[in-house]
Order: C-alpha cells, then structure tokens, then sequence
C-alpha cells in the first residue's frame, strides 16, 4: 500500500502532527458485519481501497496488525514509520521496481492467515482503476477480498495524480466495507476478479453521489 504524495507531507510535519489531525475525525462505518463474517470463516483478508482514501482508512484501522505495501523509495521510510507508529506490519516493495519481493511478502502474510490492504491504483496511477497485483496476491493465497472506500464530509484535495483526500479537523468520515468475494483461479478468473473490484470500490467509495 502506497502514498507517494503523503510521503514528503509526512516528512515535513511529522507523524505525530498527522496523527493529532486524525484524532479530531469521527467516524462512521457501515458493512462492518462483512469483515466479521470473514473473520468468522477464517480466511486470509485483502482489502483493496482508493490510494486517494488512504489517509482516513489508514487511521481508521490502526493498532490492528494490518500488512501494508510500502515504497522502498526513501521516501516510502516516512510512511513507513507512520504505519509502524499506528501498528501496521510494514512490507517494503512496489508494484513496479522490487514488486515481486514486496507483492511475495504479501502472500506469505495471507497464506498465515493474516489482512492486508492494497492500493491497487497506486503508486502512479491510473487513479481509480484496479491493476492486477492485488487481485493476484489474493489469488495466489486463496483470500478473500473485501473493498472499503471512505468519504469525508469536509477535506481539502490535493491536486496530485489521484485527487488525494486529506480530511479537514473534525471531518466526519463514513467508511464502507463490500461483501467479501473469492478470486477464480486462472486468467480469467483474474479479468473477473479485477472487474468485481472495481465495481465494489465504485460503490463503496462514491455510493452513487458525487465528491469534492
């Protein structure tokens, strides 16, 4: 899970004045009950999101344990420390230059049963259209996928590659999980895969209304 735009942000803030911005959110969740389903069924979980949406869904599921895929730029080290600090399990790696290594790390998470969550627009876009890594890696694992989108009520975007969502103090964000889905094996499979996950982001992230 990537952030290219928030890493130099990071940098010069500091993750503990991000992390006093996001402690003025609330938040509002809906579709809860997909991810404990999941949970129930004992399955390996990949959350798939809009790299724009990072921010608030990073937040919002800190001191969890959650596996993330983060650049092996020097930059990526600011996210990296930001994820650390609000608990995720950091992997190092991208979908272009070392992604093999990163998107491996990745599977062997899921295969132990654990959740990760990808951007599977980032790190360079397209925005907003689903590139076949992360469907591949819940493939490979067996996982379930299960999309999550986040809206706030007030936020400034950033006029960067994926529009990039930065809530403003005490935004309401509502956040929404799809229903989990399994990826069929095979190419096929996987062409079906990346179109369910983009339908589900669409729905989860928009919900048929219009943003910003």
């Amino acid at each position: 899970m990537k952030l290219r735009w928030a890493e130099p942000l990071v940098g010069r803030l500091g993750a503990a004045l991000v992390g006093l911005l996001a402690a003025t959110w609330r938040y509002r969740v809906r579709g809860w009950e997909h991810v404990e389903d999941a949970h129930r069924r004992q399955r390996p979980i990949v959350y798939v999101l809009w790299h724009s949406r990072l921010l608030p869904l990073l937040y919002s599921r800190r001191r969890e344990g959650v596996a993330l895929l983060i650049s092996r730029h020097a930059d990526g080290g600011h996210l990296a420390q930001l994820s650390e600090r609000w608990g995720y399990r950091v992997v190092r790696g991208s979908s272009q230059r070392g992604g093999e290594v990163g998107l491996l790390g990745l599977v062997r998470h899921l295969r132990d049963s654990a959740e990760v969550a990808l951007t599977p627009d980032g790190p360079r876009g397209p925005a907003e259209h689903v590139k076949p890594g992360a469907l591949a890696a819940a493939q490979h694992a067996a996982a379930l996928v299960i999309a999550v989108g986040a809206r706030a009520s007030s936020a400034w975007w950033i006029r960067s590659w994926d529009r990039f969502c930065l809530p403003k103090p005490f935004a309401t964000i509502d956040v929404v999980y799809s229903a989990a889905f399994t990826v069929a094996a095979g190419k096929d499979g996987l062409r079906q895969g990346i179109a369910h996950a983009e339908r589900a982001l669409a729905e989860v992230t928009y919900g048929g209304k219009g943003e910003g």
